[in-house]
Order: C-alpha cells, then structure tokens, then sequence
C-alpha cells in the first residue's frame, strides 16, 4: 500500500489555530505559506517583544501564548485569509482585523483578554512571514519546520491506551496514511519525496501537555503520560525541512529517497 498525504493543514497563529486546507504552498527553507507567522507575546514588554518578532534566536517558547501555558485558549479558533486574520469561537467570528495595522492588531489582543482576564499580560501579536513562529525557532538548533504525523501511529497508540486519539491534538501540516505504525521514526536524516517536492527529515517530534486537551475544549486527559508509559518517549511525528519550492496536495504520493 502506498503513503499518501491524507489531510493538511496550517496554523496561521501559533498554538492556537488549525486550519484544513486541500493544497499548501511550500517555500524552500522557510516551511508551508502562512503557516505559524503569527503569535501572541506574553508578560513581555513592547520593546522586548519587538525583538522576538524579529529575531528568532531570542525566542523562547515561554514569551508566546502557548496551550501548555493558556489552555482555555483551545476553545479559540483564527482564520487568516486575504490579508485578514479573524478570531472565532465555538464557530462565531468574534472580530476581523487587518493585522498589518498596528492599532488593529491591539483590538484583537484586547479582545482576548476580555474574553479570558486569566491571561498572562501583557499580550501583543506578533507576525514575521520571514522566519514563523515554528517551535523549531525556539530551540537550540534553529530551523523553520514542517510537522508530519503518521495517522497510523495515532491509531496504534488509541488501540493500546483503549482510547479514542484524536489527530487534531497533533497539530501537523501534513498527516499520512499507508504505512506501519512508527515506521516514520526511521526517516530521520533521509530525504523524503511529495509531488517530487524534496524533504529533509530533521528529528522526531517531542510532546507536552497540550496533547492532554480534547480538540476545541479545555477539557485534559493524561494523555503525555500514557504516551511516555506505552512507548517510554514522549515524541509523535517528525520534523521535516522543505529542500525546495513546490506543492503537497491531499492524495500526493509519499516516496523515500
């Protein structure tokens, strides 16, 4: 049976937005279009900030709202589309703003600390298409990263905890079917081809508690816990670096190099 792409997906906002789309754009060294080059800054002052937005080496993940930090925000969803980013709830717009405005991106921010005064402040977005808001620009080797879950992995995992697992607490640009559980952790530093777009596969995906939370709600589940005790590690997916432009669409065929 063949790897195939089966669902895609990005995260205009980091942490705290997933968006299913049919086709992604991907940029040489840089990751999928739009993905993550927004964030929400916390308990930072506006000069700090400033350079967190611009400079990727001074990141670190605890300057951004983050579901391992602020979990009642996984009951909030973003939509960016024609230059617009839109703040929803339970499927209701809240707010539509232009985000390269920065008087608009203050309404935005306001507006979640209106709607959750538990908040960490101050809060300030963020947006930088140059180098996103990837976790991968926060650790000590610095890249910008595409995510990619093996759906059969999931599965694997829901069948040995005897618990539905959602793919959504994931997060991933791209998720696969067609292949053995876990086989993906043996790609690690092979090249791997979608559409003939080439990819370097960087490192497996570690976990944190924002895998706990059930999709869209702020209820938790030791789900970390379960993952480490029936595995002994904490990853789920790979990390992948996009070696040119090109782009991936649902049904692509997966091909190791």
């Amino acid at each position: 049976m063949s790897c195939l792409v089966k669902f895609i997906n990005y995260c205009p906002v980091k942490s705290v937005s997933f968006q299913s789309i049919e086709s992604s754009n991907i940029k040489k060294n840089l990751g999928m279009a739009n993905d993550r080059i927004f964030a929400f800054s916390r308990g930072v002052d506006n000069e700090q900030s400033k350079l967190i937005e611009n400079n990727a080496k001074e990141r670190k993940l605890n300057n951004f709202l983050t579901l391992k930090n602020s979990p009642v925000l996984n009951k909030y969803n973003f939509l960016y589309k024609n230059e617009k980013l839109t703040l929803i709830d339970q499927g209701k717009e809240l707010l539509t703003i232009s985000p390269d405005k920065q008087e608009e991106r203050l309404l935005i921010t306001n507006k979640l600390i209106e709607l959750e005064s538990s908040l960490t402040q101050p809060i300030t977005l963020l947006k930088n298409k140059d180098f996103p808001f990837y976790d991968t620009s926060s650790s000590n080797k610095v890249f910008n990263s595409i995510s990619l879950i093996n759906l059969n992995s999931v599965n694997d995992f829901g069948n040995k905890i005897n618990q539905k697992v959602e793919f959504q607490r994931f997060r991933a640009n791209f998720y696969v079917e067609g292949i053995d559980p876990w086989e993906e952790r043996n790609w690690i530093n092979n090249i791997i081809k979608i559409n003939n777009v080439s990819f370097k596969v960087e490192k497996n995906i570690p976990r944190c508690v924002a895998i706990n939370l059930t999709p869209k709600t702020d209820i938790k589940t030791n789900l970390l816990g379960s993952l480490k005790k029936k595995y002994n590690h904490f990853d789920m997916g790979i990390y992948l670096t996009a070696l040119e432009n090109g782009e991936v669409n649902i049904g692509d065929k997966l091909v190791i190099n």
